[in-house]
């Protein structure tokens, strides 16, 4: 990518560091009162040598229309290098909220670690989306690849997969990974996670994106030419930008359209004090513009919540409407999933708009 267009995107950050901050405050309101975990302990995988995975933790999933949750936790069998892979589990939605669920849950990895791009801390942190016949999981390939020069680059890369949804069974189909391309056809990888589709078809949708541009990690919009696997320059703008007592800002969960042109998804902020995650919700239109955002509404609680291999964490990547409830289940501090349930109507009206 040109000069030209680097600074492009970093203007773009500058700017939006007046206009985009200052839209939340440092207050904490957490509805999400029902909780219940899925810790490695739950679950038995079928397709692997190693049954019991130390960690599962940042499950991407839906509710399908035959009322079965199918999630896609990241799995870790060795934390000598944290190399991850996905698995797939299905779990009946009302057994869930009732906590009934039948143990051990069987999961089966449907991606793992096999491209340069992959090779060091592997396949993480899927989001879902299903269209048609297919399941699309985006996810972070992290962290090595060879540029367009050989050279081995250091960084996380959004890659996307697809599964058969008729066919769960079977491992899913890996489509490679984005890129931005500027008007001159030129394309550049940029480390890139944490996304979200909008508004979808099979050749191009529009996105919900973090890229790392600058210093400041911010949420992003852009659009995606699925085709050839890109992201075009001129529709990347930055929505939410980290408030002064956070380090960063991501988004965390697929988006789900509640009304007409309207999606909720949840965003993820570092803390500067504790280092800890807090989340909240945010709604867009169809193309990724804010229309409303919230102050903090899920965060970690207690020792289940806040002691893990890597502490104080509840992040991603799921969000479910079901009936009068919103549905959030995430990671807890890199080891086990929570569930987290609150009520629609007090979840709206967190929101405030922007």
């Amino acid at each position: 990518m040109r000069k030209g267009a680097v600074e492009k995107l970093r203007s773009q950050l500058e700017e939006a560091a007046v206009k985009h901050t200052g839209i939340r405050e440092n207050k904490t309101r957490d509805i999400f009162s029902d909780r219940r975990y899925i810790t490695p302990d739950d679950l038995l995988v079928t397709n692997y040598l190693r049954r019991r995975p130390v960690a599962a933790f940042n499950p991407g999933g839906m509710l399908l229309n035959n009322g079965m949750v199918m999630l896609f936790p990241r799995l870790v069998f060795d934390y000598y290098t944290y190399n991850s892979s996905i698995g797939l589990i299905l779990i009946n939605m009302d057994d869930l909220l009732v906590r009934r669920i039948a143990k051990p849950i069987e999961c089966e990895i449907v991606l793992w670690p096999d491209k340069i791009w992959e090779f060091g801390h592997g396949c993480e942190d899927a989001r879902v989306h299903v269209h048609g016949d297919l399941v699309y999981l985006l996810y972070t390939g992290s962290k090595h690849y060879h540029d367009e020069r050989g050279r081995l680059v250091k960084q996380s890369v959004q890659a996307l997969a697809t599964l058969e949804l008729h066919q769960l069974d079977c491992p899913a189909k890996k489509l490679g990974y984005f890129s931005v391309m500027d008007r001159a056809g030129e394309k550049t990888v940029m480390g890139c996670k944490d996304s979200a589709f909008l508004k979808f078809d099979v050749s191009e949708a529009s996105m919900l994106l973090r890229l790392d541009v600058g210093d400041r990690l911010a949420c992003w919009r852009g659009k995606a030419d699925l085709s050839s696997m890109t992201f075009d320059l001129d529709s990347l703008y930055p929505v939410m930008l980290p408030e002064s007592w956070e380090h960063k800002v991501g988004w965390s969960t697929n988006a789900i359209e509640y009304a007409p042109g309207k999606y909720l998804v949840g965003w993820h902020a570092v803390m500067k004090e504790d280092l800890s995650y807090k989340n909240g919700l945010a709604v867009v239109d169809e193309v990724g513009k804010l229309l409303a955002a919230s102050n903090y509404l899920l965060v970690p609680s207690g020792v289940n919540e806040w002691y893990g291999d890597r502490g104080g964490v509840i992040f991603g990547d799921t969000l479910i409407l079901y009936e009068d409830r919103l549905i959030w289940i995430g990671g807890v501090s890199d080891y086990a999933m929570g569930v987290f349930v609150a009520d629609l109507d007090t979840v709206l009206s967190s929101l405030r708009p922007v």
